[in-house]
């Protein structure tokens, strides 16, 4: 095999950010991390180091895997350990609460944590979905004030998405789910604290109730997501009105079966992984101060997304 890069090759390689292959970690690196169970399969570790590589910062992010029964003893490492702080993913989202010692109102309100600062030894609640939802909304050209929204799913991912619509001002909101008592619960959480918002719920075999006056509708269940790509929160039968614009936060595909529909429908699409790289870059700048490089934490993303996990 000839070693002459072609001009193609040459521009991409000069277009892709710098990512560390390895970590060169000493005893001056900064640490954050990724509690989770399981981790192996995020693509936050490659898309933070790319963003500390990129702004020349001795940080490293580690994935840290914490069996459940474990997360209070884990997160009093952090402190012990000196880590800067760490992002949380399931099961451990609501399960960290207790042992915090400050949670933002955007956390409280979720009932959820997916963001740890380590601040003079207190560890500091975020929730950064909230925000990077709304970001990507916005990146995609939507703007929610004043809309009539429709949500599928009611689990932690769900609170986050509906808490964001209703504090930018959506009118309405409908949940969907396949458990409709969640949706209920749902619905009862968020009214405490948007009284002027409406909240509906739905088993999510109703969504052909979701009508004219609908403008958006945001998938936030797993289903469509690798490997069970051939599911869809939406039936084969009934078209995706043409009108709506349909959000998917599933990222891997980039394009879920949902998303096929929506096109299909002539419905304008937005896939995951806006709120991904935004709410990451939120909590890269809760840890250092930093503007976080968007662009590179995008691209590192991408980039990953070309190699599909092993099951």
């Amino acid at each position: 095999m000839s070693g002459t890069l072609t001009r193609e090759e040459r521009q991409l390689r000069a277009e892709t950010p710098p990512v560390r292959p390895t970590l060169s970690i000493t005893g001056r690196t900064r640490l954050v991390g990724l509690l989770g169970w399981p981790v192996e399969h995020s693509l936050s570790p490659a898309m933070h180091n790319a963003a500390f590589a990129r702004l020349g910062l001795d940080w490293a992010y580690v994935p840290l895997p914490v069996y459940p029964d474990h997360i209070g003893d884990a997160l009093r490492g952090l402190v012990a350990m000196g880590f800067a702080g760490a992002n949380v993913t399931v099961p451990h989202k609501q399960a960290v609460l207790p042992h915090l010692d400050d949670i933002a109102e955007d956390a409280l309100v979720v009932g959820a944590v997916n963001t740890i600062v380590v601040r003079d030894d207190q560890l500091i609640g975020e929730n950064t979905d909230v925000g990077g939802f709304l970001a990507s909304l916005a990146e995609a050209g939507f703007d929610p004030d004043g809309v009539y929204a429709a949500v599928l799913g009611a689990g932690g991912a769900a609170r986050a998405v509906v808490h964001g619509l209703a504090a930018a001002g959506a009118r309405q909101v409908l949940i969907f789910n396949r458990h409709e008592r969640r949706a209920r619960d749902l619905c009862r959480d968020m009214a405490k604290f948007h009284t002027a918002v409406r909240f509906e719920s739905y088993p999510l075999s109703a969504v052909e109730k979701i009508g004219e006056d609908t403008s958006l509708i945001v998938n936030t269940t797993s289903l469509g997501m690798w490997p069970d790509t051939e599911t869809s929160p939406w039936p084969t039968w009934l078209p995706v009105p043409a009108h709506l614009t349909v959000y998917d936060l599933v990222y891997r595909p980039r394009e879920t079966l949902f998303l096929t529909q929506a096109r299909a429908s002539g419905a304008e699409i937005v896939d995951g992984l806006g709120m991904l790289v935004h709410q990451g870059a939120r909590a890269f700048e809760l840890w250092t101060g930093c503007t976080a490089p968007i662009d590179v934490m995008r691209a590192s993303c991408e980039a990953a997304l070309h190699h599909p996990p092993s099951p």
